[in-house]
This record gives C-alpha cells, structure tokens and sequence, in this order.
C-alpha cells in the first residue's frame, strides 16, 4: 500500500467528519444556504439531479417572483410528477463567502423540500458531498470551507416523506 501526502487544501473526509451525527444513518444530505438576504432552510443537495430547482412559495416570501423568466419545462429527476414548472431565475447566493449565481428551475407544487442543488450547482462550485459524513467540501482562496448537514431536518423530510407514502397506500 502507498501512502500518499495530503495537501492542505485536498478535499478529504475524515472519521472526525462525523462526529455529533446519530450513526448508523442513510439520511439525505439537507443543508441551509443563503439566497440575495435571506437564509433557505431544507435544502436538499441531489448529486443526482441534473438541475436545480426551487419552490415558487420561497420566491414569493422573498418577494422575488417578478423577476423569474416565464418558461414550462419538465423537471428532469426528482419525482415531481404534480410539480408545474413555472420559469427559470437567477440567483446570488452566499455559500460560506463565495458569491455564485446559480440558475434554478422554479416549480409550483410541494415537493417538501424548498430546495434541490444538483450536479449544476456542485459543479459550479466545486463541491465534493459525502452523505454518510453530512458534509459538503470545497475549496476556496482561503482554504477548504465546508456546509455541515442539517441531520435532525433530513430525518424529519424522512418521516414526512415515510408518512405521506404510507397514507397513499391506505388510499388506493
């Protein structure tokens, strides 16, 4: 086996990583983010996703909804089947001090969360996620910064999310 010297600023995930997080787990990686001034909670990170998305209701409250650009499209991933697509909009956001605007799709509908980041946005940032570690890593000027998961809000996405489907069950 050859060991390989790890340089500051290489991306790498360590058992510490997961320190305070409820072990064993297989819960989404839910972050929080900031958008323009405000903060979004449940935030889901899908590296799966080839889009990102966020709810029109979160760009209501911000009173940001004037300036989406009117497009219909269907949301790509995701199971979004009673999600309507209402434009596309760009945004500011701060991810620990990096400004990157990021281009979302806008859906009308619940989807739970209030927002997904795909592969577009890790991309863009450079992000690497580690789901079992509840982290997002990357690298700046100043060094690797990370996002810290939200674990109790990706676990009660769970439940809801476990409860509705049960529900739709009983339904049918």
């Amino acid at each position: 086996m050859r060991l390989q010297e790890v340089a500051e600023d290489d991306i790498t995930f360590m058992e510490e990583d997961s320190d305070g997080l409820l072990l064993p787990h297989n819960d989404a990686l839910v972050i929080s983010l900031n958008v323009l001034d405000f903060k979004i909670r449940r935030v889901l990170v899908d590296p799966e996703s080839s889009t990102n998305i966020i709810q029109w209701g979160v760009l209501e409250q911000a009173k940001l909804n004037g300036i989406i650009i009117p497009a219909i499209k269907l949301p790509t991933r995701c199971n979004l089947a009673s999600v309507t697509t209402r434009g596309e909009i760009l945004l500011s956001m701060n991810t620990e001090e990096v400004m990157k605007t990021t281009f979302f799709e806008v859906v009308d509908g619940d989807m739970g969360y209030n927002n997904i980041l795909g592969r577009l946005w890790l991309h863009e940032m450079k992000v690497v996620p580690s789901t079992y570690h509840q982290v997002l890593k990357f690298t700046t000027s100043e060094g690797v910064k990370q996002i810290r998961g939200d674990q109790p809000a990706a676990r009660e996405m769970n439940a809801i999310s476990a409860s509705s489907s049960k529900g739709k069950e009983h339904a049918a």
